[in-house]
C-alpha cells in the first residue's frame, strides 16, 4: 500500500465536519422552516456533548503535559485544541447567519421573534405579569463585586452577565464604580415565551430578552444610570471519575460520579461577542480563565439547544409531516407473537415499522404462562417507559427476570440509577456489567416451557429499548427463534455473571473477544476472492468509523480489488477515493429527518452474501472496550430486505454527503437522466409497497 500524508482523518476533526452537515439541515430550503430551528437545536445541543467529552479529553491530554500523537492521529493535543476552537468560532458564525436567516423567514410567514426593544404597550404589560407570575420567583440572582470567591456555574446552564453604571453623586454609596451580577436563566420555563396574538401575527419572546426587559424590576435597590445583560455560559468536563472504595456499591460509586460532575473543570467559556471588554475582563479573571481554555465569542443567545422546541404554532406546515409507522407483513399485533416468531424470523426497521411489536412482545413475554424466564440489556430507556414497566409486570407474574443496565451510559447515568432502584425494588435480578467494559449490546432472551421441552424466542437490535428515541432513529431488530443464535444469546448473559469465563460463539459476533477478528476474517475472505477474480464486496452502514485497524484493513481490500461502499452517518476516519490506498472505496453520509442509527454489514461471499446486524461500530471502544452483540441474518427474504434497504440509502441523491480527501461535506451530484431520491422517504414507500404487494 502506497503511504500518503493524510491516511486518518483525526476523529475529532471528523466530528466536527459531522456537526457542520447538521447545520446543512438548518441552511437547506427543503426542510420544513420549524425544522430547520430545531435543526439548529441539535447542532449546539451536539457541540455541547462534544465539548463535555470529547474536548475534555484531548485538554486532560495537554494538562497532563503529554503530546497524545498516538491516540490522536499524529497530531499533537495542544495544536489539535487550537484547531477545533478554530473551527468552532466558524461553525457559531456560520449558525448564526442561519439563525438570522431564518428570522427572516419566518417573518414571511408571519411568525416574529421581538426582542427587549421591540415589545408593544400591550405586549407590555403581559410580559411584566407573565414575569412577576412564572419568572421573578424561579430567578437566582447574584451580585459578584463583593464575593470573595466566584460562584460555581451549572454545566451549560445560561447566565445574563449583567452590568449597572451607578450613579456617581454625593448620595452614591458606589462612587461611580460598576457593579456586576449574574442571572441564571430558569431551566423549568419555557424559553419561548408566545405572546398574544395580533391578528394574524404571531409573536414569540425569548425569556432572556423577558428577563432583560424587566431588569429594572430585578435591581430596584440599586441606583444606576444604565444596565445591560450579555449572556455567558461554560462547559464543563463530563468525564466519570469512579473512586475505587470498595465499601460503596457500583450505584452509589457510580452516583457520586454523576454529582462530581457538577463541580469537575471547565472546557468552554462562550460569550456574548458584543458584551463590553471590561465585563469580559472582569468575568475571565473571576474565574480564572486561562489560554488552554476555550474561549468562543457567540451570538445574543446561548443555548441554542432549546430551539429543538421551539413552538409549533400549530403550523403544521412549517415541520415534517409525521409518518404513521407500519406494520410488518405477516407479523400481526393481533395474535401471538411468539407463535408467529416461532415459525420464521421478522426484521422491524424503525421508524417506518412500529416499535410497538418489542413492547408487545415483551408483555405477551410477561403474561404467558408459560414462560419461564426474561433477560434483557438496557442502555438507555424513555423517561416513562414501557419496556421496564413490561419487566416489572412479569415478575409480578412470577417469571424470573434479569436486566442487564449499564449505569455508565453517557449522561444517562442518574435516570438509570433510578430505574435499577426502581427495577430492584420489585424483584428483579439486576446485573451491572463487567468489570473494565461498558455494555452496549441490545439484546432479550425469552425462555418459555412447552411440549418438547425449554424453547427459546428473543430479539437483537442495533438501537436502544425506547419508545421514543425508536420514533426518530432509525434501527433495525431482529425477532427470532434460531435455537443456535438464542443459546449463544443466553452465554452472553453467562458472561455478564461470570465474566471471567471466555465463550466461544458459532453464530453471533461478540465484543470485546471476537468482533474484530471477525470482521477482519470476513475482510480476507473478500480479499482472497478479488484476488482469484471472483466478484468481492464489502457495504457497510454504520454511526461511526474510528478504528485505525480496520481502516488499514480495508486500505488493504481496496488495493486487492474489493469494492467497497461505506454509509457512515458521523465520524469517519477513513479517506476514501485516493489513488494507491483506496481508490476502490467510496464513502457517503445521509443526514435527514431521521438520525440514522443502524449498524449493518453486508460481504459479498462470492454469490452468497453474508450479512449481519450489530450494536458495534468499528470504533475502538466498540471492538475492544464494550460488550457488542452482532448476529447474522439467515433468512432469505430478511437478507433481500436487508440488501434492498441499503441499496436505497446508497442511491440517495437528495440528502448524501460524499466522504473525500477535501472533507468539504459536498452534496452527492445527480445526474440528469437520473430520477431525485431521497433514501427516508423512499424506504417508507418501500415498506407501504411491501404490504400491497
Amino acid at each position: 500500500m502506497i503511504k500518503v500524508k493524510n491516511e486518518y482523518v483525526n476523529r475529532e476533526i471528523s466530528w466536527l465536519h459531522f456537526n457542520a452537515r447538521v447545520l446543512q439541515e438548518s441552511a437547506d430550503k427543503k426542510v420544513p422552516l420549524i425544522d430547520r430551528l430545531r435543526f439548529l437545536g441539535i447542532f449546539s445541543n451536539n457541540l455541547d456533548e462534544f465539548f463535555k467529552v470529547r474536548y475534555a479529553t484531548v485538554k486532560r491530554i495537554v494538562d497532563a503535559g503529554k503530546k497524545g500523537k498516538s491516540v490522536l492521529g499524529g497530531e499533537k493535543a495542544k495544536d489539535l485544541l487550537e484547531e477545533i476552537t478554530k473551527i468552532v468560532i466558524a461553525q457559531q458564525a456560520r449558525s448564526l447567519e442561519i439563525l438570522n436567516s431564518i428570522e427572516e423567514e419566518l417573518k414571511e410567514e408571519n411568525i416574529f421573534l421581538i426582542d427587549e426593544n421591540e415589545v408593544s404597550e400591550s405586549q407590555a404589560e403581559f410580559i411584566r405579569e407573565y414575569f412577576f407570575k412564572k419568572v421573578n420567583q424561579e430567578l437566582m440572582t447574584i451580585i459578584l463585586n463583593d464575593l470573595t470567591e466566584f460562584p460555581l456555574l451549572k454545566d451549560t446552564a445560561a447566565y445574563l452577565a449583567v452590568k449597572m453604571v451607578m450613579k456617581n453623586d454625593e448620595h452614591s454609596t458606589t462612587n461611580g464604580e460598576n457593579r456586576y451580577a449574574l442571572i441564571e436563566i430558569p431551566k423549568g420555563i419555557d424559553r419561548f415565551v408566545v405572546l398574544p396574538k395580533e391578528g394574524d401575527k404571531n409573536y414569540i419572546i425569548i425569556l432572556d430578552d423577558l428577563i432583560r426587559f424587566c431588569l429594572d424590576s430585578i435591581f430596584t435597590m440599586f441606583e444606576f444610570e444604565s444596565i445591560s445583560a450579555h449572556m455567558i455560559k461554560i462547559t464543563r468536563d463530563a468525564e466519570l471519575d469512579i473512586d475505587n472504595d470498595l465499601t460503596k456499591s457500583f450505584i452509589e460509586k457510580i452516583s457520586s460520579s454523576v454529582e462530581h460532575r457538577k463541580i469537575s473543570d471547565p472546557v468552554r467559556f462562550v460569550y456574548d461577542k458584543s458584551i463590553d471588554k471590561d465585563t469580559l475582563q472582569f468575568l475571565k479573571e473571576k474565574m480564572n480563565i486561562v489560554d488552554t481554555d476555550s474561549v468562543i465569542p457567540g451570538g445574543r443567545y446561548h443555548n441554542r439547544r432549546d430551539y429543538m422546541g421551539f413552538p409549533s404554532l400549530g403550523r403544521q406546515d412549517l415541520m415534517y409531516k409525521k409518518i404513521e409507522a407500519l406494520p410488518v407483513k405477516g407479523l400481526s399485533m393481533k395474535g401471538s407473537l411468539l407463535e408467529m416468531i416461532a415459525q420464521k424470523d421478522y426484521l422491524i426497521y424503525t421508524p417506518y415499522h412500529t416499535f410497538s411489536y418489542v413492547t408487545k412482545f415483551l408483555r405477551e413475554a410477561a403474561l404467558d404462562p408459560k414462560v419461564r424466564a426474561i433477560k434483557i440489556t438496557v442502555y438507555r430507556l424513555a423517561n416513562d417507559s414501557q419496556i421496564a414497566r413490561a419487566l416489572i409486570n412479569a415478575v409480578k407474574n412470577g417469571k424470573k427476570v434479569t436486566v442487564q443496565i449499564e449505569l455508565q451510559a453517557r449522561f444517562d447515568e442518574q435516570a438509570n440509577i433510578e430505574y435499577a432502584n426502581q427495577l430492584q425494588a420489585e424483584g428483579i435480578n439486576l446485573i451491572f456489567g463487567v468489570p473494565g467494559l461498558k455494555v452496549h449490546s441490545k439484546i432479550c432472551l425469552v425462555e418459555r416451557e412447552e411440549a418438547e421441552g425449554i424453547k427459546r424466542y428473543g430479539f437483537v437490535s442495533t438501537g436502544n429499548f425506547n419508545e421514543s428515541t425508536a420514533k426518530i432513529y432509525t434501527d433495525y431488530t431482529l425477532f427470532t427463534a434460531h435455537e443456535g443464535i438464542l443459546k449463544e444469546m443466553g452465554r452472553v448473559f453467562d458472561f455478564f455473571e461470570t465474566n471471567y469465563k471466555i465463550n466461544k460463539y458459532k453464530h453471533l459476533v461478540v465484543s470485546p473477544h471476537y468482533t474484530k477478528s471477525t470482521f477482519i476474517k470476513l475482510i480476507d475472505n473478500e480479499i482472497a476472492n478479488a484476488l482469484m477474480g471472483k466478484e468481492a464486496y464489502i457495504k457497510i452502514k454504520m454511526n461511526s468509523f474510528t478504528s485505525y485497524k480496520m481502516v488499514d484493513k480495508l486500505y488493504e481490500a481496496s488495493n486487492a480489488g474489493v469494492k467497497i461502499q461505506l454509509i457512515i452517518r458521523g465520524i469517519c476516519c477513513l479517506v476514501p477515493g485516493v489513488e494507491g490506498m483506496s481508490e476502490n472505496i467510496e464513502a457517503i453520509s445521509v443526514v435527514d429527518k431521521f438520525l440514522e442509527h443502524p449498524r449493518l454489514f453486508i460481504f459479498g461471499n462470492g454469490g452468497d452474501p453474508k450479512i449481519y446486524i450489530s450494536s458495534a461500530d468499528w470504533m475502538t471502544r466498540n471492538l475492544d472496550f464494550r460488550v457488542e452483540v452482532g448476529c447474522p441474518i439467515y433468512d432469505g427474504d430478511i437478507k433481500q430486505e436487508l440488501l434492498d434497504t441499503f441499496d436505497i440509502s446508497w442511491r440517495d441523491n437528495q440528502k448524501a454527503r460524499v466522504f473525500s480527501e477535501k472533507q468539504d461535506n459536498a452534496y452527492r451530484e445527480r445526474n440528469e437522466d437520473e430520477p431525485e431520491l431521497r433514501s427516508q422517504f423512499k424506504l417508507y414507500d418501500y415498506y407501504q409497497q411491501k404490504l400491497e404487494s
